[in-house]
């Protein structure tokens, strides 16, 4: 392409494959007001890199607007977003049709519980649930047990399927802080804790498989508790061996890193 084009998700989920078709893997998910930058498009497909954290993957053309560069940016930079609430309902108002918000989606700065996104206006019926931002850097154990028993599901990112980092990243995103999509990503990012014995509550700790992949991610609780998504998002003990699975009543997971971020 010889312009740069840009879009931004407005629908409640959309999902991000590895190649265009229908039948491809879904690598991710698009959450409500998600920008990126298009890099190739077909008749039914386009290439987008995300603003959020540069992944790459092919959408629907169907499944988002188009917008300028200076949106792009705006809605990039200066968005907000929404806070532990299963769904919010959101009013487009040229048709009353209603959008359900999930938690972790983002949106233009508001007036009146009102905002333009594109072309587009939408309405809040009432204040909606915003994110505690850096705030609230002390509620991540409320903020992470809100997805208690999501389903896992590869790619996912909201609550009715999530997968080990797209929790991580969805609920740091809550708190103002921006972790990369991967398990791997987010391993290199962070300050490295020397034993679990100093892990805190909001440690991000880090699991590997035989060949010596970085393939797990969950959020510490203590230095004994973690969550994390593993067939659903639940809590289970950790020690220097790494996650002792409650439901197969045996080590799941081998410990490789623990990373802190707040």
């Amino acid at each position: 392409m010889n312009d740069p084009h840009y879009g931004v998700c407005h629908l409640s989920l959309a999902p991000v494959r590895a190649e265009a078709s229908d039948k491809s893997e879904i690598l991710t998910y698009l959450l409500f007001g998600d920008c990126f930058e298009v890099l190739e498009r077909t008749e039914k497909w386009v290439l987008i890199l995300t603003a959020y954290d540069n992944y790459a993957g092919w959408i629907d053309i169907k499944q988002f607007a188009e917008i300028g560069e200076s949106l792009y940016a705006d809605y990039s930079e200066r968005s907000l977003t929404l806070g532990p609430a299963v769904y919010q309902p959101l009013i487009k108002e040229q048709t009353g049709e209603i959008l359900y918000l999930l938690a972790g989606s983002s949106i233009p700065t508001m007036q009146d519980n009102s905002f333009c996104l594109g072309c587009t206006e939408y309405r809040f019926p009432a204040r909606p649930t915003l994110a505690p931002g850096r705030d609230g850097l002390d509620s991540i154990n409320m903020l992470a047990r809100f997805f208690l028993h999501a389903p896992y599901l590869w790619g996912g990112r909201s609550l009715f399927g999530i997968d080990c980092s797209g929790f991580t990243q969805v609920v740091f995103k809550m708190l103002g802080v921006k972790l990369k999509r991967d398990a791997w990503q987010q391993a290199e990012q962070g300050k490295l804790v020397n034993f679990l014995q100093e892990a805190k509550e909001g440690d991000l700790a880090f699991f590997d498989n035989e060949e010596g992949r970085i393939t797990h991610v969950g959020i510490m609780l203590n230095d004994q508790e973690i969550i994390h998504a593993s067939g659903r998002v639940k809590v289970d003990p950790i020690d220097d061996q790494g996650i002792y699975s409650t439901d197969l009543k045996r080590h799941s997971h081998k410990l490789r890193i623990i990373k802190r971020f707040i």
